[in-house]
């Protein structure tokens, strides 16, 4: 089964026993998106229609958000766009975006997946969670550490929720945080690649 095929979060609980909460578990602060990052998007923002198809979204939102964030931590982890990954027939599929630590044999190979970034296609959050979930599930155990929190985000381009995965418990930040804050959604993002990497579970 894809992890597209999930369609919610409540399927994915059923499915694998997840209980699921929603809380404030995210610190705030601020970072300053690069000077590079600021010049491209404010272009593409007042020239450019970056929210008219998906893949606009992606190529002039989504993922030059996520790879500026990365570049901090690109010595030890390995920032993936569309890379399959595969446990087993039900949890199989290809992550919109992926961070992974860096494996010593190369950046072809991924190894112990930390963050997973599904867009939410048609701006369908409800689905998107649910694929994400699964996607989540399946590191988890690709991971063989299931203790160890695993983070998830989902976005539309504008809108960017977060949530976490620890043993058989979701947590989904009842927060989310949009692109007209860019100072606010760097530093939740770089609060979360930074725990990832750290192998810290948020909470307030």
């Amino acid at each position: 089964m894809a992890f597209s095929d999930y369609k919610n979060i409540a399927q994915v609980q059923q499915e694998f026993q997840i209980t699921y909460r929603e809380e404030h578990f995210i610190p705030e602060r601020e970072k300053q998106p690069s000077q590079t990052f600021l010049e491209e998007f404010e272009f593409n923002q007042e020239n450019l229609d970056v929210y008219s198809s998906e893949a606009s979204r992606t190529e002039m939102v989504i993922g030059p958000i996520l790879r500026d964030v990365y570049k901090h931590y690109y010595h030890e982890y390995v920032f993936w766009v569309q890379k399959s990954i595969r446990y087993d027939q039900q949890l199989t599929g290809t992550p919109d975006y992926m961070i992974a630590k860096r494996s010593p044999l190369g950046k072809t190979v991924v190894e112990f997946p930390i963050i997973l970034v599904t867009e939410a296609k048609k701006n369908d959050f409800e689905q998107g969670w649910g694929q994400c979930l699964a996607e989540l599930v399946a590191v988890q155990k690709l991971n063989k550490n299931p203790e160890a929190t695993v983070y998830g985000v989902v976005t539309d381009g504008k809108l960017w929720e977060v949530g976490k995965l620890c043993g058989q418990q979701f947590v989904k930040n009842k927060e989310g945080y949009t692109v007209d804050h860019l100072n606010r959604l760097f530093g939740v993002l770089d609060i979360v690649v930074d725990a990832a990497t750290h192998g810290h579970d948020l909470h307030l």
